[in-house]
């Protein structure tokens, strides 16, 4: 069986590589588990002088990379460009700053000497998607093998050229042999490698389906799990919000490569008596973005990852249009080869309505007008989800107020949401559970020891 490399703004196969066969998966994992045993016994310098070594790597071959995302699941360039920099910057922050959050922490007891260690515990299998094929496997891998850990990667199956890519450069940068192992195997074959003795714990990043089946496999066989999961951030615009920064950001948000992120804004709580307005912004600034070649300099949309996930997304407007939602600007499938959505605004969104209940992967925004802060947060919770979420108003006070009641992860005032090496990473309710980045997210694959002498 083979795994092929589509690219989604042409349709055309660019590539295609052999599936490993379990035995191969399995001498993988070992090899990852015996660079382990070696690699824990290093010392932060030395973890960090390979991770340095990464970063260069990766600012020297960005541009080559950036357009590795694009053939294989359409990221606009520039997108792709700044990811890299995001990856070479999280191996740097890491290298710099894990051995100040692993350090050993006295605890005053009885004993003569009491302390906190925290030590690497073995193989994590990380379980990541497409959308952003580089940063989501780094976000991981960088604090994992600072705190002495090793890596299997079971990429997303139309991604296969940049799983190989960062195995490459780890592997350039100087680790040990089989350390870090891209696996190259289908979806069905992630519980195979959750049963293998060797690998300790998994950390996965997708849909709470998917979630909740590697969270069950895992937890049957009492493995540490972290899940990041699916989100349908809700930006609260408030009345005295100033709406050309508002509308502006929360359209840049929405549109983060191609719309299809996690922590993209996707639900748009209005005042209902500036609908009106707010409504002719939003078409403005969508209608304004350029639509096209993701190669090409200048554009700001590019196509879907898949097919199957333009015509997903399709479906999703489609029915919230038929349950009463106005459509505004797009919702129409466009002719012509490549995996392409329009800008999409569609107004009016309301409960029962996919735009309201689920996530929309792809360049849609939904817009729910209310009555009032107090109905806007209870809208803004109204959801199965909690990964992110936005408050605009000209008082920043206020604004911290109301994000101190929505039930996200992470809540930001006047600005988009994004994730940053410094602070900690995840979400609640159905949007998953634990941490990456910051000092939180390299705590969460050790082994917090107890350490007590008489």
């Amino acid at each position: 069986m083979t795994i092929a490399s589509i690219n989604p703004a042409t349709d055309e196969t660019t590539r295609t590589y052999d599936e490993m066969q379990p035995a191969e998966v399995d001498r993988a994992i070992e090899a990852a588990h015996a660079a382990f045993l070696e690699w824990r016994g290093t010392s932060f310098a030395e973890r960090a002088e390979r991770l340095r070594a990464a970063a260069r790597l990766l600012r020297e071959r960005r541009r080559a990379y950036a357009e590795l995302m694009t053939r294989e699941m359409g990221k606009v360039l520039a997108g792709g460009l700044s990811e890299v920099d995001k990856c070479a910057w999280v191996c740097d922050f890491y290298a710099e700053h894990a051995a100040a959050f692993l350090a050993p922490e006295t605890v005053a007891t009885d004993a003569s000497r009491s302390y906190v260690a925290f030590e690497p515990l073995g193989v994590v299998l990380a379980v990541m998607p497409w959308n952003f094929p580089f940063w989501q496997v780094f976000r991981f891998a960088a604090p994992a093998l600072m705190a002495g850990n090793a890596g299997v990667l079971k990429h997303a199956s139309n991604v296969p050229g940049c799983a190989l890519a960062i195995e490459e450069v780890l592997r350039d940068a100087g680790l040990p042999a089989g350390l870090f192992r891209a696996l190259l195997v289908p979806s069905r074959e992630v519980a195979r490698a959750i049963e293998h003795p060797r690998v300790v714990a998994v950390t996965l990043t997708g849909s709470t389906p998917a979630g909740r089946a590697v969270g069950a496999k895992a937890g049957s066989l009492l493995k540490k799990t972290v899940l990041e999961l699916g989100g349908s951030d809700p930006y609260l615009i408030l009345e005295d919000a100033d709406l050309d920064r508002a509308v502006g950001t929360c359209v840049e948000s929405r549109l983060i490569n191609s719309g299809q992120s996690c922590i993209a804004a996707k639900r748009f709580v209005i005042p209902r008596r500036l609908a009106d307005d707010v409504e002719r912004r939003f078409v403005a600034a969508m209608r304004a973005k350029a639509v096209g070649d993701p190669l090409r300099e200048g554009t700001d949309v590019g196509p879907l990852a898949r097919r199957d996930l333009r015509d997903q997304l399709h479906a999703q407007v489609e029915a919230s249009r038929r349950a009463g939602a106005r459509c505004l600007l797009g919702g129409e499938l466009p002719e012509g080869p490549g995996a392409y959505y329009p800008p999409t605004v569609l107004a009016g969104v309301g409960p029962g309505m996919p735009a309201y209940d689920e996530e929309l992967f792809g360049p849609v925004a939904a817009l729910i007008a209310v009555d009032g802060e107090e109905e806007a947060i209870r809208v803004a919770n109204d959801s199965i989800f909690g990964l992110g979420a936005a408050v605009f108003t000209r008082d920043p006070r206020r604004g911290e107020a109301v994000a101190r009641r929505l039930e996200a992860g992470s809540c930001f005032v006047n600005d988009l949401v994004r994730s940053d090496p410094r602070l900690p990473f995840g979400g609640i309710k159905q949007s998953g559970y634990g941490r990456e980045l910051g000092p939180f997210g390299i705590r969460e694959f050790v082994n917090v020891k107890t350490v007590y002498l008489r």
